[in-house]
């Protein structure tokens, strides 16, 4: 929502993220977002108690590259959640859906064949500043955002693995 600062939670409905594995697989396209948006949920992930040794990141070349990128980290490491970040800004042609549609469809296909939940960390906008604005600008960073999700749900997957 426009007027809401992603980075606005409460953090005490956050779990304590000790000992949770967490991959980020960032695309490399419009990197100045991409990489803010990873230092926010670096950081987020961090302050709720990840350890550093713990959050594994990779690069993809672009956003339609976050899904192969996170089925790889998922068959190859050990996780609890993995963080998809990427920015697709809308241009001249119908290539904005394609992409954006590829993305979304992929990550959901992801979380219902495996066992790790992927989170949804990827900015589609308008122009370049609705992108900035949402990472680290006026409305917040949507990888704390990420973050956060991932967290609860790595939560969510360790207490059912437990039952």
């Amino acid at each position: 929502m426009a007027t809401v600062n992603l980075s606005n939670y409460d953090i005490n409905s956050v779990p304590n993220a000790t000992g949770m594995r967490v991959g980020i697989v960032v695309s490399e396209w419009n990197n100045e977002i991409t990489e803010t948006l990873y230092n926010g949920a670096y950081e987020t992930l961090i302050k709720h108690g990840a350890k550093p040794e713990n959050i594994l990141k990779e690069y993809v070349p672009g956003t339609f590259e976050l899904t192969y990128g996170a089925k790889s980290m998922i068959k190859s490491v050990n996780l609890d959640a993995v963080i998809v970040l990427g920015c697709v800004i809308q241009g001249e042609t119908r290539h904005f859906d394609f992409i954006c549609q590829g993305i979304a469809f992929g990550i959901t296909d992801l979380n219902i064949v495996t066992d790790t939940p992927v989170i949804f960390g990827v900015l589609t906008t308008d122009n370049k500043q609705q992108a900035s604005d949402r990472a680290g600008g006026k409305h917040g960073n949507k990888g704390d955002e990420a973050a956060v999700t991932a967290i609860k749900m790595a939560a969510l997957r360790i207490r059912h693995k437990n039952l």
